[in-house]
């Protein structure tokens, strides 16, 4: 997203087609209920344009952090693993995750880079239209929205239609919501924790009504 729109504020480019596309079935050890009760497969595209009414990404609050690399994450399949048919007989083409660690780090991270862009543009709870958080985990979700004290029908949330499909939850989040979203209205987008670690928030603008 925040790539996106820097390419339509640069003038250089009208249209942007922003795909989050996953197929994590490829890479999950079904034997293994620490992610396969979890993960799904999932695609969601989203088109920016300009526009001049001040409307689209206000602001955006982006972290990373290598030090949680062994936490979450596959293994092999890369320059640095290849894959081997010895790191498929130890399951290293498969995901790994430490879930309380990993969920440790995502609740207090998503809400508190939820809390930083709020503060940084003077917003409260009340000014919030809609939380769209990464749908990785329901309890993590609520607590974000615990957190700020957003009341739940202001949370999007679709994990239970389809799990978590990483890339593709935003997208998918929107294209759910899409006709119960109006102009002008405020989103706080949330998402934490990708391949170990990253996590950050983004304030948006809804720029048309359905």
């Amino acid at each position: 997203m925040s790539v996106a729109a820097k390419y339509i504020e640069s003038g250089r480019y009208k249209k942007i087609l922003l795909i989050g596309a996953d197929k994590c079935s490829s890479m999950i050890d079904y034997t293994d209920r620490s992610t396969c009760i979890i993960f799904g497969d999932g695609a969601g595209a989203v088109l920016f344009e300009p526009n001049d009414e001040g409307l689209g990404l206000q602001d955006e609050y982006l972290r990373s952090d290598g030090a949680g690399r062994e936490f979450l994450q596959v293994k092999a399949g890369g320059s640095m693993y290849p894959m081997t048919k010895e790191a498929i007989d130890r399951k290293e083409n498969f995901v790994f995750q430490d879930g309380k660690t990993v969920f440790k780090n995502a609740v207090f991270n998503m809400a508190d880079a939820t809390i930083k862009i709020l503060e940084r543009n003077n917003l409260t709870n009340e000014d919030v239209d809609w939380l769209a958080a990464h749908q990785a985990n329901k309890r993590i979700i609520e607590a974000t929205a615990n957190r700020i004290e957003l009341e739940s029908s202001k949370v999007m949330m679709n994990i239970q239609n389809y799990g978590n499909t990483t890339s593709a939850t935003l997208p998918l989040l929107l294209a759910d919501y899409e006709q119960q979203l109006k102009k002008g209205d405020n989103i706080i987008f949330a998402a934490a924790f990708g391949g170990g670690f990253t996590w950050g928030s983004i304030y948006f603008k809804w720029a048309y009504n359905s």
